[in-house]
């Protein structure tokens, strides 16, 4: 109780009292077509608690978690060396963001992350991936003193307008025009890279080691070639490991599969967090930071009002030791490894699967037209009323028939992407890939309750048009 007697904020009791009308209070107050989608394909669940991999409703049925968060669950939820470090520095009760003085828990985060990468020599330390991003953009054009940053074709590098012009897919970008005058590139294409840098404006290329949107990975050698064109047109090269980065393609960047990748600038957000405060880090070459802070007028020339806090901090220091006293890197590739190699088997036993690709946990599955006449038939009933419909039509019965939540990789693209948590082992796979194969058994014997289920994405896709 408070001194006037009243009683003080109460969250469990909030909770309790209200936390029933979590899909009314959404669809009232927030984005309202996010309630009517979750109601529409039945993923309008009600989790209860979470722990590691997997989630629990009130009936206590557990759900093996593929998605984590789009990435951002990377040690699973409520890792315990985590939770610790956020409870130590609430009670450490710090003057934080005062702004104006040196607290030593950013400086010690960008020395453990500079760590897994040599050659870069400071860090930014922002709130999320699209921050990272911006970031990446403001010095890379400040640094060359040149206008125009190339990306790839259907790479995704955030939603603000700055990282959003770099964004190579239409359906995020309609209506938000004008954006900024970049120019895309066909993944891999190295002479359409080359072509744009003769022109000399180029700032850089920013480039996802995999793509998130399809998970499709840079061909080999891309890299150093790409590398090597823009330093030699005085460019620079921008890794965007948003997603890929802290451990997630089994090694800690993605860009370190390949010899000889340096690039001048590392976005860094999503798994470094702990799945707790929101962290975007860009790291870069010393003197890429010193031309944009060449001064002290120029100090505070790009800040950001929470970044570098205490509480964000030490989930970051936390995640990178327990990444390292976990074994979490060699886990993600070796599990993942397991993981790839017994869907990449199912793909001659089912016509409908078409390529299972990937790296450590980052697995993409493709699906495609059937040769069979029956199936082709309901295959061009979907593609007809819109692309993506069959891998939603998979999506689904893994969470209702099966409890596994997983995601379509990207509007209209027939892939189902997995990015479960970086903890997960050999239990975990097994259980997904008997629930993927039952349900492409029902998919290809004809399962009435799958394909009247997409008989309903169908009518929804067309009235929704």
């Amino acid at each position: 109780m408070t001194a006037d007697g009243t009683e003080r904020f109460d969250l469990a009791r909030l909770l309790a009292e209200r936390g029933g009308e979590r899909y009314e209070l959404h669809a009232r107050y927030l984005n309202h077509q996010l309630p009517r989608m979750l109601r529409t394909i039945g993923f309008d669940k009600v989790y209860e608690r979470a722990e590691g991999a997997y989630f629990w409703d009130a009936e206590g049925h557990d759900y093996l978690d593929m998605l984590s968060g789009f990435g951002v669950m990377g040690l699973g939820r409520h890792h315990p060396v985590v939770r610790k470090a956020l409870h130590d520095v609430l009670d450490a009760s710090l003057a934080d963001l005062t702004r104006f003085d040196c607290p030593p828990l950013p400086g010690l985060l960008a020395e453990r992350l500079l760590s897994y990468t040599p050659h870069l020599d400071r860090v930014f330390f922002g709130n999320s991936g699209t921050e990272a991003v911006e970031t990446a953009l403001k010095f890379a054009r400040y640094a060359t003193g040149r206008p125009r940053v190339l990306y790839c074709a259907h790479a995704f590098h955030g939603l603000t307008i700055g990282s959003l012009s770099v964004n190579g897919e239409d359906g995020f970008r309609d209506g938000f025009a004008p954006l900024l005058p970049d120019t895309p590139v066909p993944l891999g294409d190295l002479d359409a890279l080359e072509r744009e840098l003769r022109r000399g404006d180029v700032a850089g290329l920013i480039v996802e080691p995999v793509q998130g949107k399809g998970v499709h990975l840079t061909p080999p050698g891309y890299l150093r070639a790409a590398q090597e064109l823009l330093h030699r047109h005085k460019a620079l090269l921008i890794a965007d490991e948003v997603q890929t980065g802290v451990g997630r393609t089994g090694a800690f960047f993605a860009h370190q599969h390949e010899s000889g990748v340096e690039p001048d600038l590392v976005c860094v957000a999503k798994a470094l967090s702990g799945g707790y405060v929101p962290v975007g880090a860009t790291l870069g070459k010393d003197w890429i930071f010193k031309k944009v802070y060449s001064s002290m007028d120029r100090v505070l020339v790009h800040s950001a009002s929470f970044g570098s806090n205490a509480q964000a901090m030490a989930a970051g220091l936390a995640v990178l030791e327990v990444l390292e006293d976990e074994g979490i890197v060699a886990n993600a590739r070796d599990t993942g490894e397991l993981l790839r190699s017994r869907l990449a088997a199912l793909v001659g036993k089912y016509e409908l699967l078409h390529d299972v690709r990937g790296r450590g946990l980052m697995i993409g599955i493709e699906f495609g037209r059937p040769k069979s006449l029956g199936l082709r038939g309901r295959w061009t009933m979907l593609q007809a009323a819109r692309k993506g419909l069959f891998a939603q039509m998979v999506v689904v019965p893994l969470l209702q028939k099966h409890r596994i939540l997983t995601q379509v990789s990207g509007d209209q693209l027939e892939v189902i992407k997995l990015i479960p948590p970086l903890i997960i082992g050999e239990p975990e796979v097994d259980r997904f890939v008997e629930a993927f194969t039952a349900v492409m058994d029902e998919a290809h014997n004809g399962g009435s309750l799958m394909w009247d289920f997409g008989r309903n994405l169908v009518k929804q896709a067309v009235t929704g048009r």
